[in-house]
């Protein structure tokens, strides 16, 4: 397994390909962004989009950038489109992808990373700690968590 970077790939067709083929609702808004080149406009311009691949595979993805679907907000960064297929659960790929971000925030200073979801007890199992509920850019309830570096 091996990690890349998605904007740093040569090959950002075929991992934008894999991306599209998930079954997550919030991989449209994610997918959208990337084909129209919207998502640095979007979360910021340090936006990564980190993949966890297997050969030519994708087996998990998620975002670090300066936002994510809690706007406005002075929280940053944040992990954002955590996701793992479903045939390589239960692996704790996802931590992996966690881990990497967290050690970029830290590589730029940051003390502290974010989270927003509607998940409960997925994070907790890598250190993240509940801290408060907010509103997403569609007006929903999140739960955003907070883990300190």
């Amino acid at each position: 397994m091996e990690i890349i970077e998605y904007f740093s790939s040569e090959n950002r067709e075929h991992w934008l390909s894999e991306i599209e083929k998930s079954d997550w609702s919030a991989r449209k808004f994610l997918f959208r962004l990337l084909k129209e080149e919207k998502l640095k406009e979007t979360v910021g311009e340090n936006a990564e989009v980190i993949l966890l691949t297997n050969g030519e595979n994708l087996v998990s993805f998620c975002t670090f950038a300066d936002f994510d679907d809690i706007q406005p907000t002075e929280l940053t960064p944040w992990i954002g489109f955590v996701y793992t297929f479903p045939e390589f659960r239960g692996k704790r790929h996802a931590g992996k992808l966690l881990a990497y971000a967290e050690e970029l925030a830290q590589k730029k200073g940051f003390k502290k990373i974010h989270i927003s979801t509607n998940h409960v007890g997925l994070y907790e199992k890598y250190g993240y700690k509940f801290f408060q509920m907010m509103k997403d850019i569609d007006g929903e309830d999140s739960r955003v968590y907070i883990k300190n570096l």
